[in-house]
């Protein structure tokens, strides 16, 4: 039966995961479209589209990095009265920073790895940043995902190579912490299951990412109840933290000595059959379809307890 409000999925963007977000807004618009009338726009400006009715439309968001998990876009739509999906305008703005997520999660009890900010590569002293943070380090945007323009380095030559490499931005220097990566969704208040993630080669790049058969993928993951508690709770704790709501998608390193590290929260993860929050969730039981209609429960309440409001 359909539903009285239509979905209308935001896909594409001006950033560098354009062609991800679009997969991600193709594969969520034909599965919402068993249930929902829905349709997908391909946003290539920073601004809303015009024709859309905040009455009578949802939004999903699907819009990966720039202008999508930057809290801009979910200003501009609660500005206009639009219900959408997914996390606010603070809670997407912070988890878009690497660095200020790190700092609102490790005040919450959750450990983190070490770094160094800058913005000029010129500026970096890297005799110093190998002393402080070690020899073993990950160079990094603070404010991209899908590990776009993500150096591992070991030593002050690669580093001071791979800042040669780069201009001017939002950066990072992370201590790099060794071990299982992993990463588990969160549906609501609960936390999914537990995905490692085998890249080959051992780095979790953007070329391994999307490139089929290039990383091995393990759900659930084969853990002890210990830890595998521990990272649902580490997750819940990052997710309140970061004042997240609806859904998310945590990321960990799990060390030798089964301690885990937090990396980040994406707030709007991709969203494909085969992407990495539909395998956490498989774990629980959900398939696509069934996930994507829970991704938008919390909008359609939104959405009717506007409605009321408005009567």
């Amino acid at each position: 039966m359909k539903k009285e409000a239509n979905i209308t999925v935001f896909a594409g963007g001006k950033g560098p995961e354009r062609e991800v977000s679009l997969a991600t807004g193709e594969a969520l618009t034909e599965s919402l479209a068993k249930s929902f009338n829905t349709h997908m726009i391909d946003l290539t400006e920073e601004a809303l589209p015009d024709g859309l009715d905040p009455s009578d439309t949802i939004v999903f968001p699907a819009i990966h990095g720039t202008f999508g998990e930057d809290g801009a876009l979910q200003s501009l739509l609660e500005k206009a009265g639009f219900s959408y999906s997914g996390s606010g305008p603070e809670a997407s703005r912070l988890c878009m920073d690497k660095h200020l997520s790190k700092e609102a999660v490790r005040d919450a009890g959750v450990r983190v790895s070490p770094d160094h900010l800058f913005s000029d590569p010129s500026s970096v002293d890297v005799d110093r940043t190998v002393s402080e943070l070690g020899p073993h380090l990950v160079l990094k945007p603070t404010d991209q995902g899908s590990s776009v323009a993500l150096h591992v380095v070991n030593g002050p030559a690669e580093l001071s190579a791979a800042l040669s490499s780069i201009g001017p931005g939002n950066w990072m220097i992370e201590h790099r912490v060794f071990g299982r990566e992993v990463t588990l969704g969160i549906l609501g208040e609960s936390a999914l299951g537990v995905v490692e993630v085998i890249p080959t080669g051992g780095v979790y790049d953007y070329e391994r990412k999307y490139s089929s058969g290039s990383t091995e993928y393990r759900y659930p993951a084969v853990l002890t109840c210990e830890i595998e508690t521990m990272l649902r709770d580490f997750a819940l704790t990052a997710f309140a933290a970061c004042g997240c709501r609806d859904f998310a998608r945590v990321d960990f390193i799990i060390c030798e000595d089964g301690n885990a590290h937090f990396l980040e929260i994406n707030t709007l993860p991709g969203l494909t059959a085969t992407s990495l929050l539909p395998k956490s969730a498989s774990c629980a039981g959900y398939d696509f379809d069934r996930l994507t209609a829970r991704l938008v429960e919390p909008a359609f309440r939104r959405f009717s307890q506007g409605s009321l409001l408005s009567a």
